[in-house]
């Protein structure tokens, strides 16, 4: 945890310099993954607050059973955001498959729900499925008797305006389970008025040191489910970050015996080095157009900030000061970068102009501050936190610098942001592992995301996709 000290006394010997340097830029001996580390989602806190839905499962309009049950991934997706909790299948009062079959609103609204969703599924005769949902107001259906009357262009209309949204696809078995996130990203939207990210994925390493090639560079959506192996490695992988469009990984590898940048494509794993310069090559954050990579290079003497345009390889200084400088973040318009430094005696974060290079102390509080992230929205900054020798997940403000500590958790690092900004993951320790953890913006839904083996750190959680 003494990272800018540890750094700094490289200087005093230099075959280690690059050596512990590098596996300091935030917090990093990495871990890994391993195709089995089988993530998944334990909600720890947080259900008191939320909002009643109710997530009927879906009829299946055939012979045989539902081929797959929608309902479920929908009602776990929105028990995991913080902001819902679906009612229990055995308190429900029937099994609608669409609004046409409520006989009575009343009964639905007696539970408390805000909303119900209902869905059919049927089977088309190439194979493939037909399904159809609905978002239905309980209490406005109850007061209309399910259908109003509404004035258009003079004339009296049938208006069903307690169905807030309605859809229909047609998806063949592979699609089951994304399908079943894109329902959960329409209701999530319907009711919230904030886009949903259950369509997204994570990046992250697992370790397994008693394997072969213990680091392994994993790819799986956001809850864990179809996990990719990418990489390999018998030597460290660290410090994984996603292009603007969700198709590429930049990330630092140890396997030629140094850190050097990569970045590999996640549909064909095809790579390509970025850098390899002498000393520390480390920490890469793609801009938001995706043109340019900030990192971390020493290659002139004490790690600094540099930007790289990704086509030409032109590398602009943009730091220079003899502590260590590193863990660079964009904010979303692209024009600056916040890093944590040392410069002011203490690890802060920092924020620099790209035009101007001018720059500015951000935060304040406490012993500590690293590894800022900028929130999709450009208000806010989330750090690691240190205090009274502590290391937690917090949330500072722009420009009020209001800074909220978000986790309990122990030895908290690496925080990466979901890309409309309701949550944040982040690996912490849980039972002397390194596990991933996730944190609902205002702090007040807690999950942690444990391996069955092995340990996992450094997530990156995706744009949207």
């Amino acid at each position: 945890m003494m990272m800018f000290k540890q750094v700094s006394q490289t200087y005093k010997r230099p075959r280690l310099f690059w050596f512990v340097a590098s596996i300091v830029l935030f917090f990093a001996a990495l871990q890994s993954a391993q195709a089995q580390s089988g993530l998944e989602i334990v909600i720890t806190e947080g259900q008191d607050t939320s909002r009643p839905i109710a997530i009927v499962p879906f009829q299946f309009r055939g012979e045989g059973e539902s081929p797959y049950d929608f309902a479920e991934i929908v009602a776990a997706d929105l028990r995991r955001s913080g902001r819902f909790g679906p009612v229990s299948r055995n308190q429900l009062p029937g099994t609608p498959g669409k609004d046409a079959d409520i006989e009575d609103y009343a009964a639905w609204g007696r539970l408390g729900v805000e909303a119900m969703l209902v869905g059919e599924v049927s089977r088309l005769s190439d194979g493939r499925y037909q399904v159809t949902y609905e978002l239905i107001d309980p209490l406005r259906g109850q007061i209309t008797g399910g259908s109003a009357q509404a004035l258009v262009d003079g004339r009296l209309i049938d208006s069903n305006d307690h169905i807030i949204e309605g859809r229909s696809s047609v998806v063949s078995e592979p699609q089951f389970r994304q399908y079943s996130h894109r329902i959960s990203d329409v209701v999530y939207e319907a009711l919230t008025g904030e886009r949903g990210a259950f369509l997204t994925r994570i990046a992250y390493i697992y370790v397994d040191f008693d394997a072969e090639n213990p680091y392994h560079l994993m790819v799986s959506d956001y809850d864990g489910y179809n996990e990719r192996v990418l990489l390999r490695s018998p030597e460290p992988l660290m410090s994984p970050t996603w292009s603007p469009d969700g198709n590429k990984l930049a990330y630092v590898s140890f396997e030629n015996g140094r850190p050097e940048i990569f970045m590999q494509d996640i549909y064909t794993t095809s790579r390509e080095k970025l850098t390899s310069f002498p000393g520390i090559n480390g920490s890469p954050a793609w801009s938001p157009d995706g043109r340019r990579m900030a990192m971390v290079l020493s290659k002139d003497g004490a790690p600094n900030i540099y930007v790289m345009d990704i086509e030409s390889r032109r590398l602009e200084q943009i730091t220079d000061h003899w502590r260590i400088d590193t863990e660079p973040s964009w904010t979303p318009d692209g024009q600056s970068l916040t890093f944590t430094s040392e410069r002011g005696g203490r690890a802060q974060v920092y924020r620099v102009d790209l035009n101007s290079k001018q720059i500015r102390r951000v935060t304040f509080e406490g012993e500590a501050n690293l590894g800022g992230v900028v929130t999709p929205d450009g208000n806010g900054l989330v750090v690691v936190h240190r205090a009274n020798g502590r290391f937690h997940i917090g949330r500072q403000d722009f420009p009020s610098g209001n800074l909220q500590v978000l986790t309990e958790t122990s030895l908290d690092e690496s925080p990466s942001v979901a890309p409309n900004g309701s949550m944040i993951i982040y690996s912490t320790t849980h039972r002397d592992k390194q596990v991933l953890a996730l944190v609902s913006m205002d702090g007040r839904f807690r999950a942690r995301l444990p391996s069955r083996e092995g340990e996992v750190k450094a997530p990156a959680w995706s744009p949207f996709l």
